[in-house]
């Protein structure tokens, strides 16, 4: 006689490295992204940078948020009481990836280095991210270093492509 209890299903969890490699793309190209479209208005003042800053978090954290409800709402499976905090918390990487960027723009609204042309470090500093987060995994998967290295570059490619598009539809 069969079991009539149906098994309930435990939720999709990403493991760390997954997520940390999924927000740090994620992060990066938002951050950049979003440099480049806040760049686009022309404000150079520090006091534009610091706007430029806090905005850039506050889209990232949106941004977590957002990811993190639709990865809940997605599972449909019976929930613990803290499962939706718990979900959103693991979106971590993806405001963490933004740090640097925010930090660099942040730095220019204080006055540490120039406000005008910030945006250029800012878009170097999430290409070379994403350039490592490339080189890494394909290290993590046994590639040769030079096989890595080209995986790398191409991941900084695309992330380049992806920034460029996104700042000529905007």
């Amino acid at each position: 006689m069969a079991d009539s209890t149906a098994a309930v299903a435990e939720p999709h969890t990403n493991d760390t490295r997954e997520a940390i490699l999924f927000g740090g793309v994620y992060g990066s190209v938002l951050a950049s992204s979003m440099v480049a479209a806040l760049s686009q208005y022309g404000h150079t003042s520090a006091a534009g940078r610091r706007y430029d800053a806090l905005w850039v978090l506050v889209t990232a954290c949106a941004s977590a948020l957002a990811h993190g409800y639709a990865h809940y709402i997605a599972e449909r499976a019976p929930h613990q009481r803290w499962d939706a905090l718990r979900t959103v918390a693991d979106e971590w990487p993806l405001v963490t990836a933004v740090l640097p960027t925010v930090f660099l723009l942040a730095g220019a609204g204080w006055g540490w280095w120039p406000a005008k042309g910030v945006e250029y470090p800012a878009f170097v500093l999430n290409i070379v991210i994403l350039f490592g987060l490339g080189l890494v995994t394909a290290r993590w998967s046994a590639r040769s270093w030079p096989a890595a290295v080209l995986i790398g570059m191409l991941d900084a490619l695309l992330g380049v492509i992806v920034v460029v598009a996104n700042a000529l539809i905007k």
